[in-house]
């Protein structure tokens, strides 16, 4: 079993991180930058590491100070969290060839997931469908538009190593094709080293469904649910909910038989979800994320497990098959569960912090009243989670939640959701992905 964890990221989820481990009696290191050195996160940490200066990259993306602090301190384990290394198949590696126990899938399926047309290619031959497309790169204009003619538009211009809604555009006219090619090739090869594009169709209001899994070593793969995150803005969830009510039982049966299969293809170990597109019906693959989400503790308020409990037990070995009861699909159907993200809208510091609380809220945040909300990093504030026996009861309580929650000093997203839990649509479950903007132009 793991006995001392380096955690290798910041904010929320790092303290995250830090409860679950202190639970299981695993002494915890945190990495930090010096923008961050009053962090929650390093004042409830056993140990510290400053990883370096404020910019990521020259500290929580820093693979050689991360793994000498992991090492110098004695960790057993890197826990890189979400976002920043987390899905990063060179520092997975980089890991284990130091003798430390990565917090996540081997390098090798990192590798295949990290490849967005091969990960298409791969759900092809297992049979799951996908959404109409190229079937691998786009490499020039003449290609994108015989792709365009043939599927339809509008379409989706996707980098194939993208994700965090960055290297992807909707094109809606043949005519826009050149300079959105430009655009998004340009914005990948600038995030993530790799300008390769590929093609979808673009379904117009769909629902954005995930399905949340944790595999062991064994070949056990534990099914969680489906988590409905279709609203989002510039393709970063805001709201997520679960059951995904949205979508029939005995296609559920099929996401989730299409979602653990290639889960088992891959020979994944740890804790990821499968993403779906939900139109009309039908579904489509999107892609793996191969790690724990943000949006995690939704499920362990259906479930009631801990999620980074099981992730850490998996990464040390432990055969989970006994972890999830037999009546574990009843549960899921008697409890509901929803989260809203708030976000800051600019950099400030915080000067009052009122959290709400209450039966059925959960307030996962690192913030607190004095906290400087940097430019350097990710805008998220806190994750509020309100669970309950019905959706209609989630969302009541939901805002009476956001209304007792006050964050002084900066300007936040709160306005923005509230009106998404008031809204009629929203409440009558009956929207799409198009419903943010039917909100900011109403």
């Amino acid at each position: 079993m793991i006995d001392s964890l380096f955690i290798a990221n910041r904010g929320e989820i790092a303290v995250r991180i830090i409860r679950t481990a202190r639970e299981l009696g695993i002494r915890t290191v945190v990495g930090y930058s010096t923008e961050d050195a009053n962090s929650l996160g390093v004042k409830l940490a056993d140990d510290t590491v400053c990883l370096g200066p404020a910019e990521a990259i020259a500290s929580y993306m820093n693979v050689r100070n991360i793994i000498a602090g992991a090492l110098l301190k004695g960790c057993q384990a890197v826990h890189p969290g979400v976002g920043f290394l987390a899905e990063n198949d060179d520092f997975a590696e980089r890991v284990i060839e130091n003798g430390l126990i990565f917090i996540g899938p081997r390098p090798e399926t990192l590798r295949a997931l990290g490849n967005k047309i091969r990960a298409r290619q791969l759900a092809t031959e297992l049979s799951i469908p996908i959404i109409p497309g190229s079937e691998g790169s786009i490499d020039t204009l003449d290609e994108a538009i015989e792709v365009g003619r043939e599927i339809g538009y509008p379409i989706l211009l996707k980098a194939s190593a993208g994700g965090g809604g960055k290297g992807i555009r909707i094109v809606r006219r043949e005519e826009e094709l050149k300079e959105a090619m430009q655009f998004v090739s340009k914005e990948a090869m600038a995030a993530f080293g790799d300008g390769t594009l590929f093609v979808e169709r673009f379904l117009e209001n769909p629902r954005h469904v995930e399905v949340q899994l944790v595999a062991d070593e064994k070949g056990n793969v534990l099914v969680f649910g489906e988590r409905d995150c279709t609203i989002q803005i510039n393709h970063q969830k805001i709201v997520e909910e679960q059951p995904a009510t949205c979508i029939e039982r005995e296609v559920k049966k099929r996401i989730e038989a299409d979602a653990v299969k290639l889960l088992k293809e891959l020979h994944f170990v740890g804790a990821g979800t499968v993403e779906f597109l939900y139109s009309d019906n039908e579904y489509y693959f999107m892609e793996v994320n191969p790690r724990i989400q943000v949006e995690h503790p939704v499920t362990e308020m259906v479930v009631d497990k801990d999620l980074i409990a099981l992730q850490i037990m998996a990464a040390g070995g432990k055969n989970l098959s006994e972890i999830f009861p037999s009546d574990g699909e009843e549960l899921m159907e008697k409890r509901y569960a929803l989260e809203c993200r708030v976000n800051a809208l600019k950099p400030g510091q915080i000067t009052e912090f009122i959290a709400p609380g209450g039966f059925g809220v959960r307030v996962d945040t690192h913030i607190y009243p004095g906290y400087f909300v940097s430019p350097y990093y990710d805008a998220l504030l806190l994750k509020l989670i309100t669970f309950a026996e019905s959706r209609g009861k989630v969302i009541e309580r939901m805002k009476r939640a956001l209304e007792e929650t006050f964050i002084g000093g900066i300007e936040t997203n709160m306005e923005l959701l509230k009106k998404i839990i008031t809204n009629s649509e929203f409440r009558s479950n009956s929207y799409g992905d198009k419903l943010l903007k039917i909100l900011k132009e109403g």
